[in-house]
């Protein structure tokens, strides 16, 4: 896995990264850290990775338990720490999983499994936040 940064010059903090597969993620940084506000901060996409790796995973393990679930989202909640550096010190993942008759111990083992096995973002974030999980089941 590849990704390079490059930084959008001194009228700013504006950076592009580009991935090895080949898309772009812009980042930018708050006024009173000399950015502008165009794009969502680094610390901000980390988090939003996690959700995404989380979700994935959650999705992947239900329709390979051939249940039919039609939705996932996961609101993230984090705290970081108050001294450089401001690692994420708590993250709450609100799992919401839409689906026809999901059986809560599938949804419920789906979400543990990608925090225990599978989810990379989450092993790595856990290294210094406790992470903790809910999950809402709606019957779509």
């Amino acid at each position: 896995m590849q990704c390079t940064v490059n930084w959008g010059g001194p009228q700013g903090m504006l950076f592009v990264a580009q991935t090895g597969s080949g898309h772009v993620a812009v980042m930018d940084g708050a006024p009173e850290g000399g950015g502008n506000n165009l794009a969502p901060r680094p610390m901000e996409l980390l988090l939003a990775g996690a959700g995404g790796c989380a979700a994935y995973d959650v999705v992947l393990i239900l329709k390979r338990g051939r249940h039919a679930v039609q939705g996932c989202s996961v609101e993230l909640r984090a705290e970081r720490a108050d001294t450089d550096p401001k690692v994420f010190t708590r993250i709450e993942f609100a799992f919401t999983v839409t689906g026809k008759s999901l059986p809560e111990a599938a949804v419920r083992r789906a979400v543990q499994l990608s925090h225990d096995k599978y989810c990379s973002a989450s092993a790595m974030l856990g290294k210094t936040a406790e992470l903790t999980h809910s999950v809402t089941i709606l019957e779509g």
